[in-house]
Order: structure tokens, then C-alpha cells, then sequence
């Protein structure tokens, strides 16, 4: 009997050892609609965050749980016009998310309108590009009144990058990617009194499985008005559950096995 209890013990203490169970998820694929990047309080909480506007109402994301499709339709050459001598080669391919909404392709803008904000913004938010990494270029540009490009970030140029939104707008550019592949824009939104939120928007050009770019992450904890799991369903931990099973079962053989040498007495 003390070799079984012995045993029982040794699994008690195996399972308690038990690393969490993995939480890992894959991103969301947004592929065509629209969405806008943009800060908000959660909490009270300054936080960047991507507003998705592709369903039957928006839902605010963490931008590390979405992976922006550029598909097909976006592919495209270079024009031969010394102004956009800053995309490359004329004739050579790039992918382009244009200013102008193309139903076939994710439309992604930024924006400082959420109403948490108004009060916190003041004039215009700060808003930094920190690095990308990618198998080729990135360039965000305006497309002015009279066709001139203007440049808002550039891959090619050191970092960071800043450029100033004013409090209460919404925008949208061209985002050009000179190559396929999967990248990742290091981003943060800031106001002058130092409320600050750094995230990465991850976007993949061209073929492939957006969904499998990017090594899966541990969701990061939603804002109050996503559909977040309730608390009470979330992080059940079986190993302690499992462990406290087989506790009661040793202490009922302890019991068990005295109550049996009594009797023997």
C-alpha cells in the first residue's frame, strides 16, 4: 500500500508541473472592406488598436491578431514618372492598397475620431513608424489635389519615422510593397503628454496562407466591447483540477489503510 501511495503522490506532483495549456490562435485574415488604425482609451488606457469595419458592425482589434490580405488585384508596375522615383524602377511590380477604396482589396486608413479621445487628444497625435521588416520595401504616400505624391513613410529611410494626424480625422493613403511575402510595420501612436501605444500591423502581399506568415501568437486581452470569452470559462486549469483528484484519492487510501490495520489489530 505505501508504494501505491508513493505512486499517487509522484503523479500529483507530475501534474502540477504541467505547463499551461497553449493559448496560441491564429490571426484574422481581413482580405477586402475596411479598416482604420487608430488610438483609443480601454480602461482608461491609451491603447492602438485597428477598427474593423468588415463585418455587420466594427469591432476594435489588436493589430498583433490580424494579418491584412493583399491579394491579386493589387499587383501592379511602377509608373514612368520621375515622381514616384521613390517606388522604384519604372515598369518593375509593386502591390498597391490605394487611396481610393477598390472593393477587390482591404482598405486600410487611420483615423483620431473615437469618441474616448476627444477630451485626451488635444491638437494632433504623433503618429511614429519604427521599422519593417519584409522581403522588400514599404512606402505609405498622399495623393495630393494635383496627382503630386507626398510621402508620409518610407522603408528606405532611417528610423523612426513621424508624421502629425490631426485630433478628429480619418485617412487614407497608398500603401505600396515593392515584393511578396509577409511583413511586419513596427507602429505607434503618441500625444504630446506622453499617453503612448506601440503595436505591429502585420500584412502579407501576394500568394500563400496569410494565416500561417506569422508564428501564432498568445491572443492579446481584448477590449471590453469585443467578444471576449468570460472570465469564468477562461484558463481552465486542468492540471491543478486533475491533481486535486488524485489528492483525495490518496488521502482515502491513507484512510482506508488504517482503518484496515486497526481492524487487523
Amino acid at each position: 500500500m505505501p508504494r501505491l501511495i508513493q505512486a499517487l503522490l509522484a503523479t500529483v506532483a507530475a501534474l502540477l508541473l504541467l505547463p499551461p495549456a497553449a493559448h496560441a490562435q491564429a490571426p484574422v485574415v481581413i482580405a477586402d472592406g475596411h479598416v482604420d488604425l487608430g488610438p483609443r482609451l480601454v480602461e482608461g488606457r491609451w491603447t492602438l488598436q485597428l477598427r474593423d469595419d468588415t463585418g455587420d458592425g466594427p469591432v476594435w482589434r489588436e493589430p498583433g491578431d490580424v494579418v491584412l490580405q493583399v491579394g491579386d488585384a493589387a499587383k501592379t508596375t511602377v509608373p514612368n514618372d520621375p515622381a514616384y522615383a521613390f517606388l522604384g524602377t519604372p515598369g518593375s511590380e509593386v502591390w498597391v492598397l490605394p487611396q481610393v477604396q477598390d472593393q477587390r482589396l482591404v482598405w486600410p486608413g487611420w483615423n483620431t475620431q473615437d469618441p474616448s479621445i476627444a477630451e485626451v487628444v488635444g491638437r494632433e497625435v504623433d503618429w511614429r513608424l519604427h521599422g519593417v521588416a519584409g522581403p522588400g520595401r514599404f512606402e505609405l504616400f498622399l495623393t495630393g489635389d494635383f496627382g503630386a505624391p507626398r510621402t508620409i513613410f518610407g522603408s528606405g529611410r532611417p528610423y523612426p519615422q513621424e508624421t502629425g494626424v490631426e485630433a478628429g480625422t480619418h485617412v487614407h493613403g497608398n500603401w505600396v510593397f515593392t515584393a511578396p511575402g509577409a511583413y511586419s510595420l513596427d507602429v505607434e501612436m503618441a500625444t504630446a503628454d506622453g499617453r503612448s501605444d506601440r503595436a505591429t500591423l502585420k500584412v502579407h502581399v501576394g500568394p500563400g496562407d496569410p494565416a500561417t506568415a506569422f508564428p501564432a501568437t498568445e491572443p492579446s486581452a481584448p477590449p471590453p466591447d469585443t467578444h471576449a470569452q468570460p472570465a469564468d470559462e477562461q484558463g481552465v486549469p486542468w492540471g491543478w483540477i486533475a491533481a486535486g483528484g488524485v489528492l483525495v484519492a490518496v488521502v482515502a487510501l491513507v484512510l482506508w489503510s488504517r482503518r484496515a490495520r486497526r481492524t487487523d489489530g
